[in-house]
């Protein structure tokens, strides 16, 4: 007798030591269904992902979100909605926009732009924006009428103040109220006509005549003129690097498309 109930018993410890580690791979059973804590893991994962990282003590959250899914999973299930044609066609391109995504995210692991290409790729962009190294610190004054812009250069050439004139008769209302201040920029920032005639005077020259662009008429003020400082590599290497695997994935979408036998 007492060496049946040993037997018993020793089963039973063999049993349970042996049921741990499968109980150690799950956070409940619901309704008598194991739910992994491999969910639990995914879910912290996606979230770590988005910026929102699971602290410690929001793990027990996390758990109640992952059963409370489970629970309501179950119950879809015993309404057949997990058969329904618009669940099946829904979870089909869930499947395709993962597996996609994975395609996408394994080509970059495989891919990567390297110190190289970057470098190449700054040497160009500078070389190509070698001509263009110029800003210009200038004001202006827009108004609608070419006599009111002549009128204007006539009363600066007598003494009156750019400022002045620019905020009372200015119709740009971003720099207008500034007096006319238009702040370092590039002539190529500017609409042809006004960069064009930018570029044509000198320190602390005003325009003889009056500018006219597609906004108005123009009396331009040139202030002073600098060297554009091409920015160093480290400053813009981020940009170049997102630009280059950009440019990678859309020929690897072009080239996947290309060898595609479509009929």
């Amino acid at each position: 007798m007492k060496k049946t109930l040993y037997s018993a018993v020793a089963a039973a410890f063999v049993l349970g030591a042996a049921a741990m580690p499968a109980l150690a791979q799950n956070i409940a059973i619901v309704n008598g269904k194991a739910v992994p804590k491999a969910r639990m893991d995914a879910l912290a994962e996606q979230m770590a992902r988005a910026g929102r990282p699971v602290a410690p003590e929001q793990e027990e959250q996390l758990r109640e979100e992952v059963i409370m899914r489970e629970i309501f999973m179950q119950e879809a299930q015993k309404r057949g909605l997990d058969a329904t044609p618009d669940f099946q066609a829904q979870m089909e391109f869930a499947r395709q926009s993962l597996l996609v995504r994975e395609l996408l995210v394994d080509y970059q692991k495989t891919h990567p732009v390297t110190d190289e290409e970057i470098q190449a790729e700054y040497d160009k962009v500078k070389a190509a924006n070698a001509g263009n190294g110029k800003e210009y610190k200038a004001q202006h004054i827009l108004v609608e009428k070419e006599a009111d812009a002549k009128a204007i250069i006539a009363s600066l050439k007598k003494g009156a103040k750019f400022e002045d004139i620019a905020k009372k008769q200015s119709k740009d209302p971003g720099s207008g109220a500034n007096g006319g201040d238009l702040g370092w920029a590039n002539p190529a920032g500017y609409v042809k006509e006004f960069g064009d005639a930018l570029v044509q005077l000198k320190k602390g020259q005003i325009t003889e005549t009056p500018v006219k662009t597609q906004f108005g008429y123009h009396v331009i003020k040139l202030n002073d003129e600098r060297t554009q400082e091409f920015p160093p590599l480290e400053q813009v290497k981020p940009q170049i690097a997102q630009q280059l695997a950009q440019q990678k994935m859309a020929q690897f979408q072009q080239d996947l498309r290309a060898k595609a036998k479509i009929e």
